[in-house]
């Protein structure tokens, strides 16, 4: 390691780590968290949802989903286009393609409301968007 990096290690460990606590429910958390190999239907569209504000093509969703940490899209591209169909048959969700015939999503003012409602409140998250999925 470089020498101005070994001093830049030593300087954060005096000041900033220093004042850092886990308890222990919060380590087992995070080790969770990590751990993680299930990520539920329900992250999946609430991340969809929220990275659909702006118009992105299926490939463009999928790399972003990858870049938040979900894989559930490694090998099975079937389930995120499975996904964005369901969004646009219950109208969350519009399509439209360019002169290139790439084809973008986008949220409609009904999947604002409902991205509205889901991050509202964290309990009712869940049942929003396990309502969404089963709709």
């Amino acid at each position: 390691m470089e020498d101005r990096l070994k001093g830049l290690k030593k300087s954060m460990e005096k000041a900033t780590f220093k004042q850092l606590n886990f308890s222990e429910k919060h380590r087992k958390q995070v080790h969770e968290k990590i751990n993680k190999q299930y990520e539920s239907k329900e992250d999946i569209f609430l991340a969809a949802l929220q990275l659909l504000i702006h118009e992105k093509t299926g490939y463009e969703l999928a790399h972003l989903l990858r870049a938040r940490g979900f894989q559930r899209f490694e090998g099975n591209e079937g389930f995120l286009y499975t996904l964005l169909h369901r969004l646009e048959k219950n109208c969350f969700i519009k399509s439209s393609w360019d002169q290139s015939g790439a084809k973008y999503y986008q949220l409609n003012n009904k999947g604002r409301k409902i991205l509205r409602k889901a991050e509202k409140d964290s309990t009712n998250k869940r049942f929003v968007l396990k309502e969404l999925i089963q709709g």
